[in-house]
């Protein structure tokens, strides 16, 4: 992830790397330590992204306040003065969808399922390739539902319903009892999944490959990918009670992985 370079100042002026013409969305790196910092800021430059860098959370945070929030944030978990999980935390405050990637040196369990549980989309260790962290930023920007679209223009319009499950593909919105719940893109693709195979088990390695791509390794051992998965589940679990406290609609199956109950097909 090292590249060529280039200043941006101390972070309380920011600059941004590049504004090409048409870029493929607007991304903020926030991160202290400013090699790393401006070597990914370059590399995502010449991915077509417009870049810009910040060097404190709480600088980042004022600019979001004044220039509105951007396509996506790569944020740093240890910074001076305000960690990452609080500028998620106040982020998500002001009810901004924006995704947020945690890109971190910190590779505990503990830190991923804090950063999915408080709203991040994704949480990539700072060792891995730029390659995967480019596949996870286009996901996260929905490069995923976009492409099966062009697959399958007709099924992105339409709306299906699964019992009290209402979700329209083209907004990738879910209501419950006909109350909105608020989900995330990749939680949306979760529950649709899950919901278009109503009654059926689906195993922990299918969802996983859902919303991070095949064959990507996570966690401790050849399963770790399950806690991803558990921490996904855990967090649609809890929006949904928040609209009602019943809400028992995914089942686990133990070592296996997770049904929607129902029998039957969604109605379309």
């Amino acid at each position: 992830m090292r590249g060529a370079c280039a200043s941006i100042g101390s972070g309380r002026h920011p600059v941004p790397l590049s504004e090409p013409h048409g870029a493929r969305a607007r991304i903020v790196v926030v991160d202290d330590d400013a090699l790393f910092r401006e070597s990914l800021e370059r590399n995502l430059a010449d991915a077509g992204f417009a870049v810009t860098g910040f060097a404190e959370g709480a600088v980042a945070l004022d600019h979001f306040a004044a220039d509105g929030a951007p396509d996506l944030i790569v944020l740093d978990w240890r910074m001076p003065g305000m960690t990452g999980i609080e500028v998620l935390r106040r982020l998500r405050e002001t009810n901004a969808p924006t995704p947020v990637i945690f890109l971190t040196a910190l590779s505990d369990q503990i830190y991923e399922e804090a950063a999915l549980i408080g709203g991040a989309v994704d949480f990539v260790e700072k060792t891995r390739s730029f390659s995967i962290l480019l596949r996870r930023i286009e996901l996260a920007l929905g490069g995923a539902r976009a492409e099966s679209v062009r697959a399958a223009p007709e099924r992105a319009t339409q709306a299906i319903a699964v019992g009290p499950l209402e979700l329209a593909n083209d907004t990738a919105r879910a209501q419950w009892k006909g109350e909105r719940v608020d989900l995330t893109l990749s939680e949306f693709n979760i529950v649709r999944y899950l919901a278009e195979r109503a009654g059926q088990d689906v195993r922990y390695r299918e969802i996983y490959d859902l919303v991070r791509g095949k064959g990507f390794v996570a966690g401790t051992g050849m399963d770790g990918y399950r806690a991803n998965v558990r921490t996904f589940i855990k967090r649609i679990r809890q929006k949904f009670r928040e609209v009602d406290p019943k809400f028992d609609a995914i089942e686990n199956y133990a070592g296996f992985g997770y049904r929607w109950r129902g029998e039957g097909s969604p109605v379309s």
